[in-house]
């Protein structure tokens, strides 16, 4: 418990304005769970799973059409929180996302109830609640200006860069039927676009890898 209330407190900027009975009734409705890579821990079908703090590991958020086709909106790495994961606290949330761990997934994941209610009377909880959601919704419309209005190869530099960027090297460690997924793209047009980069020597392929061997060419496609 001294673990949980001190993530909690990390993560939660109003901990400091809740009441004594209102941290425990947290602190209470908090379980520590964890989701293998590959399992899903919310979609449009399940209850409102609760807002998830990310202890270790990762989480996709992503739409799926009534094709199946996906379009992943965001990811979620540790210390991240996620707030549509419980979107019955948003009472005007209007659509709803999937969320799948990426690898082996540990969470704290708080009952949505218990939040709501706390929400409704603390205006602390409640404008933490409206400003996550509405960088979560950042996210979101900065996914969908991606998909709409550019280039593919523009795009896809876009995404090596970002993924460079986290990881602090040069080599990303994905299929491109991954990069497919992340990029709510076609694995077929990957495959070309990747090749495309190969050719003009910005990347480097082998197999469940990409390696940026020329970032300023990489740069200019930005």
């Amino acid at each position: 418990m001294p673990e949980i209330e001190s993530i909690l407190r990390r993560r939660f900027s109003f901990w400091d304005r809740l009441s004594d009975r209102e941290r425990q009734r947290i602190l209470d409705h908090t379980a520590a769970v964890f989701f293998p890579k590959g399992s899903n821990l919310h979609s449009a079908e399940s209850k409102c799973a609760g807002v998830v703090v990310v202890k270790r590991g990762e989480l996709r958020v992503y739409m799926l059409s009534e094709e199946g086709k996906e379009i992943t909106l965001y990811r979620l790495y540790e210390n991240d929180v996620c707030i549509l994961s419980a979107s019955c606290v948003l009472q005007h949330v209007t659509f709803d996302v999937n969320i799948d761990a990426e690898c082996d997934t540990e969470l704290l994941v708080v009952n949505a109830a218990v939040f709501s209610e706390i929400a409704e009377k603390n205006v602390y909880v409640e404008c933490f609640s409206y400003k996550l959601a509405t960088d979560r919704f950042s996210d979101v419309m900065w996914a969908m200006q991606q998909i709409l209005f550019m280039s593919f190869d523009r795009r896809l530099a876009i995404f090596l860069a970002d993924e460079i960027a986290k990881n602090g090297g040069d080599t990303i460690r994905m299929t491109h039927e991954q990069v497919a997924k992340y990029m709510g793209g076609a694995r077929e047009v990957v495959t070309r676009m990747l090749n495309y980069f190969a050719n003009e020597g910005i990347v480097a392929l082998s197999r469940g890898t990409i390696r940026v061997v020329d970032k300023k060419k990489l740069k200019r496609l930005l």
